[in-house]
C-alpha cells in the first residue's frame, strides 16, 4: 500500500489519481497507526514552510516518520513543498525542517538583467546528476510542471539527484538512502510523472 501523508498541505486528490490510474492500491491518510503500517510514503505540500512543519508537530506526525524513515527505512517521496521540508530551514520561514537532507532552502534570486517571473512555473526540463531508480529508463528530454518560488541547496553533491535551469541551476530532486524529493509536481506531469510515480513504487 503506497500512503499518501495528509498533513493539510497538499493536493491529494491528484497524487492518488494518477497512483490509481496506473493501478497501484494507494491510499490518503492522516491517521498514525495507518501511517505506520504504510509500505512506501508520499509527502506532498503546497504552500508555506512553517505551517508545513506546524502541521506535523500538530498531528504528532514527526517523530513517527522519523522511525519510519530513519529506521525502518521506509522508502519516502516528498514532492514540491514536500521535498523542501526534507532539509534544514527554509528563508521562508523560522522553524527547523526535518532535516533528513543536510540542506537549506532559499528564494530564487536573479541578476537585474534577468527578466524571469517568480514562481518559477511551468514545463522545464531536468538533467540526472547520478544513477537512481527514481529515473530508471526515463524519457528523453523528460519534462516535468513546476510551481514554486523556493529552491533547495545541498551541502554534499551526493545528495543531487537531479538540476533543472531557471536563472540559474538548481537541485530539482534529491536523494538519501530511502529518502527522494522532488520540487515538480508528477501528478501533473502526463507521462514523465507517470513514468517517476511506477519506478517509485517499484524499484525504489
Amino acid at each position: 500500500m503506497i500512503t499518501i501523508i495528509d498533513f493539510g498541505m497538499g493536493n491529494l486528490g491528484s497524487i492518488l489519481n494518477m497512483l490509481e490510474r496506473m493501478d497501484y492500491k494507494a491510499e490518503i491518510t492522516s491517521d498514525l497507526e495507518t501511517i505506520e503500517n504504510a509500505e512506501k510514503l508520499i509527502l506532498p505540500g503546497v504552500g508555506a514552510f512553517d505551517l508545513a512543519m506546524t502541521n506535523l508537530q500538530t498531528q504528532k506526525m514527526i517523530p513517527v516518520l522519523n522511525r519510519l524513515v530513519l529506521e525502518n527505512r521506509v522508502p519516502i517521496l516528498g514532492i514540491c513543498l514536500g521535498m523542501q521540508i526534507l532539509s534544514r530551514k527554509s528563508e521562508e520561514g523560522v522553524l527547523e525542517g526535518l532535516s533528513w537532507i543536510e540542506a537549506d532552502t532559499f528564494r530564487f534570486r536573479f541578476d537585474n538583467e534577468q527578466s524571469l517571473r517568480i514562481p518559477h512555473m511551468g514545463w522545464n526540463t531536468i538533467h540526472t546528476a547520478q544513477d537512481s531508480c527514481l529515473f530508471e529508463g526515463m524519457y528523453e528530454e523528460a519534462r516535468f510542471y513546476f510551481v514554486h518560488s523556493y529552491h533547495v541547496k545541498c551541502s554534499n553533491e551526493e545528495n543531487v539527484l537531479a538540476t533543472t535551469d531557471y536563472g540559474i541551476t538548481f537541485t530539482s530532486s534529491v536523494i538519501r538512502d530511502n529518502i527522494y524529493g522532488v520540487q515538480f509536481h508528477p501528478e501533473k506531469s502526463h507521462k514523465f510523472g507517470m513514468k517517476l510515480l511506477g519506478n517509485f513504487v517499484e524499484l525504489c
